[in-house]
């Protein structure tokens, strides 16, 4: 589309014909270099335009006060992108691209104030009823989340449900949300925990993720002084964690917080990895740096202890070597109420296995 006036006269030469229309030339001129520096018409104001020449009446000009609330209801629908990415203009195809999108998945179910944060950890989902499950019992609590013992009404199977509480609807807690459920759907392993659905409620704010349900977790059969793991087990447990954490480190996630809290273990003996609530995706060329408040303090490597932005797969390792001597020795070797006093626990054990060797 072009600008109504699409004459070959030049403004200049327009101007010296015309000498008492300067000002409507200027204006002209103006319209005409602002078309040069890429200043674009949203769509909804081109679609409003044709429709008033198709029938006859003249377009409405809009006020300032109107053309002010509509670029910032036009801000507000844009996408989420990379402003480096994409030279930080706003993108009037993308923008009606993603609206479509979005739109789609509101009409799949999902809630509004889901779709505006999360839309890209829920794209291609169909949320889950909630009146699918039947709550059995609390399992677990913590300080966002919830988890409870549910069975699928349809197919009778034992699941767990992940309540996550969203405090007014708190957008920076949805998208730390939605980094977990990105992550979860990138992997797909037999020792990861697999995200099945997810279930939203519109009325409570609330999030639930389908897991499958798993009896017990390593800490658990750890303080079980009726249990004590043969070397055996205590082998087959680390090949499953091992592998588990391969799986993730090859797609580029760190787990970040490997305890024995967040192995799960079902009656077959099947140790799954869980609780990505503070994993992260890296890129080998990363260079944005980490933060080094992760990890459970007792199994937390000495370079997080110093504050170390810059690390990788080694502190998920770290943390496994902990959770093997912690199924010999029956307990935690390096539990400690602050970060100094597990510093001083992590050499006093190096100079104790340097002596003994």
């Amino acid at each position: 589309m072009g600008c109504i006036c699409s004459k070959e006269t030049q403004p200049n030469q327009y101007i010296e014909n015309n000498p008492g229309e300067k000002e409507d030339a200027s204006s002209k001129k103006w319209s005409n270099s602002s078309k040069d520096n890429n200043i674009t018409v949203d769509a909804d104001t081109t679609a409003r335009l044709i429709s008033d020449q198709q029938s006859g009446s003249a377009p409405r000009s809009l006020s300032n006060d109107e053309r002010s609330r509509k670029d910032l209801s036009q801000l507000q629908r844009l996408p989420t992108v990379d402003a480096t990415t994409w030279g930080g203009q706003r993108q009037p195809r993308i923008t009606r691209v993603m609206s479509s999108e979005r739109g789609a998945q509101v009409v799949a179910g999902w809630p509004s104030w889901l779709v505006a944060v999360a839309g890209e950890a829920i794209n291609g989902w169909i949320p889950s009823k909630a009146d699918s499950y039947e709550k059995l019992e609390k399992i677990g609590q913590g300080t966002y989340s919830t988890v409870y013992k549910a069975r699928d009404i349809e197919s009778n199977k034992i699941v767990a449900l992940k309540k996550v509480r969203f405090a007014n609807l708190d957008p920076e807690r949805i998208r730390f949300m939605a980094r977990e459920i990105i992550i979860l759907r990138r992997l797909d392993h037999p020792n990861v925990m697999k995200l099945e659905g997810l279930i939203v409620s519109r009325v409570s704010g609330c999030l639930y993720l389908i897991f499958d349900y798993m009896e017990h977790d390593l800490r658990g059969l750890v303080a079980t002084l009726e249990i004590k793991l043969t070397e055996a087990q205590i082998k087959c447990y680390m090949q499953q964690l091992l592998n588990g954490l391969d799986h993730c480190h090859s797609r580029g996630v760190l787990h970040r917080d490997i305890k024995c809290a967040n192995l799960l273990i079902d009656y077959n003996g099947n140790l799954k990895i869980g609780d990505f609530g503070l994993a992260t995706i890296v890129c080998p060329n990363q260079m944005q740096p980490l933060t080094s408040r992760v990890v459970t303090l007792w199994y937390r490597p000495p370079e997080l202890l110093l504050g170390s932005t810059d690390y990788g797969v080694t502190i998920d390792l770290w943390s496994s070597g902990c959770i093997l001597a912690e199924l010999f020795a029956g307990k935690p070797i390096m539990p400690g109420r602050t970060e100094v006093l597990t510093h001083v626990n992590v050499y006093s054990i190096y100079i104790f296995v340097i002596q003994s060797w």
